[in-house]
Order: C-alpha cells, then structure tokens, then sequence
C-alpha cells in the first residue's frame, strides 16, 4: 500500500456509492403475490463499508440521499454499524432510491428485482458536489460499476476520482457490470473497463468478464486489464484468482488461486460485497495476498449463511485462526449458520 498515502488519513476505507431502502418478501412467490414486505437497506459500497466497521476498521460512507424517512432510515442503520456518515449529503428535491425483490436465489430465473431509483438523490452525485477531502482522507478508496451506470454526472464523477492525481489514496474497484442499469445507448461495457483500467486493485467476476467483454478465463481477463497492481477474479465455486503486481510488467506478476469453502447457504445475497470487505480488511493489515483472499472468503460465508445481505464478521482471532489452515484443512472446512460464533480457546477450529 506504499505510494497512497499522501494526505492524513482519518479513515482506512471510504465507500462512494448508492444505498437504498429495499423490501424483502415476506413469502416466496411472484412479486405479484407477495402480500408483505419487511424493511432492509442494500447498496454494494454501504454493505462493504458496513462490514469493515463492523470488523473494526474506521469506515466512511459518502452518498446522497434523500430529506425524507428512507433516507434517516438508511443513514440511522449504516451509522448503527459503525459506519462514519458525516459525509453523507442530503437532496430535499430528489427521493431516496427503493427496490423491492422476491425471496428466490438472484442466479435463477424466477428472481425479480423491482427498482425505483430513477431520479434519486444518488444519482444527482456528481464532481461538483461530492465531499473531495472526505474521498481522499483514506487509505482505500472504494468505487463500484454500478455508481457510474446512475448518470451522466455519476460517471463524470467516477472519471474525476479515478483520474491520476498525487496523493490519491488506493483506488479499489468493484466491477459489478449491471446491464440492466445502463441506459439505452450507452456502452457499459466500455465505460466499466476503462474505469478499471484506471484504478489499484480491482475485483471482477469470470462470468460477468465473459458477459461484459467477451474474454474467457483468467488469464485472457488480466490481458484486457494490466494496469491493477493487483486483480482479483471472482470464479464462483471454483474460488479465486488474484494477480498481484511484483514488478513493472505483466510477466512480474504472482498468481495465486484460493479455493473458495464449502458454506451451507441460507440465501445467497451479499457474499460479493463481502468478499470484497474481507479482502480489504486484510489488505489494510498487509496480510499475504492467499490470506487477503482467504478472508474474503470467510466474510462471504458469513453472509451466506444468514437471510440478509449484512451480519457481523467472525471476531478477527477466529478468523485469522481459519485462514492460517493448511490447505487441507482449508479444503475441508465446512461452515454452516452460527458459525461465525467463535469457539472457545481451547477447542479446536472446527472442520468437517
């Protein structure tokens, strides 16, 4: 992390992005059939920065949104976990973002999401009225695909932030390629890769690799983005592999692939925004790039195996305990709901 840290910091990672107020379902079934929904709250760069506070890290949160009850819901529960919101702008003409979504699994085809985030606060942001010396006081700054499908100004904002500049703090970014969001006309897939092109440490999924840009496999991914001292691709089941930059070239790099655990699912939400938490949490304490994966993984299970999108991470004893499991061990590791509640002291890690 040498070469970011120009100006003091007063956070290790500050998340830039959209947060919205969602509906869960209080059933399966259609949208159409649902009778009732409870309330949560979702946003890929708020859910990794809430689950950094909640592991321990000074968090910030900067977003906008609006001067209404979903937004003092929103700002009330990312400030509950720990998150500094004091950056957070509100817009008394535009509304907070809302969705609302069915209980099936996002990867089948009966999943529907139903978004109302047209014209929201959110997607008013923009170079002219984000904080900038929030942004930049921090260790990690962390962006995400999906800001810059919002809006013009949205993206114009996410060209601004990951321009060169000296003293810009680590620039971390989630592709999170979103086609559904991008607006008639408008070359996603273009703008995402050029964006990440642009910044230190990126993470990317195989398939919405293969989707976006039409590269298959890890390598022919690392082709199209050289740039990032350190890329890490998602392969579901299979795990990760993250290329790290030990030189001035591609032929400098270490690659590295972590298999990914066996975690009995209760709902499968929110594990990629988890995943990238735990590895920035293991990048901030400079840990060997298999246990930054490792711990990426660990803050995945555990939000597979709860119903929502966010839980508390195991405490970081335990988990440095698990990541430091020789790899049989590791690959033998099972973790299933409750897990997370570390055991005591002289029992063993649990392995199955």
């Amino acid at each position: 992390m040498s070469g970011h840290a120009a100006r003091t910091a007063t956070a290790d990672v500050v998340c830039l992005g959209e947060s919205m107020v969602t509906f869960l379902p209080s059933q399966p079934g259609r949208l159409a059939d649902v009778p009732s929904f409870g309330r949560g709250i979702g946003g890929a760069e708020s859910n990794v920065a809430c689950a950094l506070a909640a592991g321990g890290h000074r968090a910030k949160w900067v977003g906008r949104v609006g001067a209404d009850g979903f937004g003092d819901h929103l700002v009330d529960t990312i400030a509950d976990y720990g998150v500094d919101t004091s950056a957070v702008r509100r817009d008394a003409g535009r509304p907070t973002g809302v969705y609302f979504r069915t209980a099936a699994d996002r990867a089948t085809d009966t999943h529907e999401v139903a978004y109302y985030r047209a014209g929201s606060a959110a997607s008013a942001m923009s170079p002219s009225n984000v904080p900038y010396e929030d942004l930049f006081a921090t260790r990690i700054l962390h962006l995400s695909g999906i800001t810059a499908a919002l809006s013009a100004d949205c993206l114009a904002l996410l060209h601004d932030l990951t321009a060169p500049r000296d003293g810009r703090p680590l620039i971390s970014f989630d592709v999170n390629h979103r086609p559904g969001l991008w607006r008639d006309g408008e070359a996603g897939p273009e703008v995402l890769l050029a964006l990440a092109r642009r910044c230190d440490l990126v993470f990317v999924g195989e398939d919405e690799a293969e989707e976006a840009w039409g590269v298959h496999g890890t390598e022919a991914i690392r082709a199209v983005l050289p740039e990032p001292d350190v890329l890490v691709v998602k392969r579901g089941a299979e795990g990760v592999t993250v290329y790290a930059r030990t030189g001035s070239g591609a032929a400098d790099d270490t690659v590295t692939t972590v298999p990914s655990l066996r975690v009995d699912v209760v709902a499968a939400v929110g594990a990629g925004d988890a995943f990238a938490a735990g590895f920035l949490s293991a990048t901030l304490r400079d840990l060997p790039v298999r246990d930054r994966a490792r711990h990426g993984h660990l803050m995945a299970a555990a939000v597979l195996t709860v119903p929502g999108d966010l839980t508390g991470p195991p405490p970081r004893a335990y988990a440095d305990r698990l990541a430091a499991l020789d790899d049989e061990a590791w690959g033998t590791l099972r973790l299933g709901p409750g897990w997370t509640a570390a055991p005591g002291a002289n029992e063993e890690v649990r392995v199955t």
